[in-house]
């Protein structure tokens, strides 16, 4: 017995010094990617005027980098994406988690996470072919590879991730929430909308910023149908216009800009933004989580 105790302390000792070197790791890679991007991206705001990087023209091969119908176009595609999957979502993970039988769960639960393993250049080939002729005829568009189509493949993308943190959120229920709902006369339906699915709200927040995520840093996907056009989304109907993303626009134009020119570190700099919205929204959803938390804590 007094040799065994030495060799537990030392093992949890190796297991706790490989978790803290793991999640060290972890954040000193984020660290050294946002220092990357720091040092290829900056020295564009030494290079081109801001009057020239804020403006509505995108065209790198006469000098033009105006960056605001790239960040406009990601911001409309995914805001009408996640306004498209939220709704489905919760309501998909609602009916798994509190309406589904136990058998039709147990089928449901594989095939949404397997729906999250389609690659995302098979979405974009079906958007392309089938979607995009779909929306045109229907619509009466120009061309159907516009922002909405874009918008529903990022939306389809985004369900799974949504529906199975949601359904994870509503599991973390305690039982006896439930209970006491439906002893005070409640029906099921009033139960789940006004005590379980509040009782799940900061993990509802985290479903949809995991989700908000997924669809704003998509690329090939969104490249293959919304058409690339850097316009400015500020009519009525640019939703069923071509569209360009900055995801798309890194995607297409990496491969062709010469090391070290004022294009290539424009398209750093284009990820500079996107990381730093894609940091925002994670602040967000676990500020908001941390508030609900403390709030919680305090009643």
């Amino acid at each position: 017995m007094s040799l065994n105790k030495p060799r537990r302390r030392w093992s949890e000792f190796a297991i706790e010094a490989g978790i803290r070197v793991l999640g060290f790791s972890s954040i000193g890679f984020v660290l050294l990617i946002f220092l990357f991007l720091l040092r290829e991206g900056l020295p564009l705001f030494f290079e081109v005027p801001l009057g020239n990087l804020f403006s509505t023209r995108w065209y790198p091969t006469f000098d033009l980098f105006g960056i605001l119908p790239l960040t406009l176009g990601s911001i409309l595609v995914t805001i009408t994406a996640i306004a498209i999957a939220v709704p489905l979502g919760v309501a998909s993970a609602v009916f798994v988690r509190e309406v589904a039988p136990g058998w039709a769960r147990e089928i449901l639960k594989p095939m949404i996470e397997v729906l999250a393993g389609i690659p995302s250049v098979v979405l974009g080939f079906f958007g392309m072919t089938l979607l995009a002729p779909f929306i045109r005829e229907t619509l009466g568009v120009a061309t159907g590879l516009t922002a909405f189509t874009g918008a529903l493949i990022l939306a389809y993308m985004a369900l799974p991730t949504i529906i199975s943190v949601a359904e994870d959120a509503l599991d973390a229920v305690p039982k006896s929430y439930r209970d006491a709902g439906l002893a005070m006369g409640a029906t099921q339906w009033q139960t789940i909308w006004r005590v379980v699915v509040p009782a799940a709200r900061s993990g509802m927040v985290m479903a949809v910023m995991l989700g908000m995520g997924r669809a704003i840093g998509e690329t090939m996907a969104v490249m293959m149908v919304t058409g690339n056009a850097a316009r400015m989304p500020l009519t009525l109907d640019s939703l069923f216009r071509p569209m360009r993303t900055m995801t798309a626009t890194i995607a297409a134009e990496m491969g062709e800009v010469a090391q070290g020119s004022t294009h290539y570190h424009a398209l750093f700099g284009i990820g500079i933004i996107l990381f730093v919205l894609t940091f925002i929204i994670n602040l967000a959803a676990a500020s908001t989580i941390f508030k609900r938390r403390r709030r919680g804590g305090l009643r």
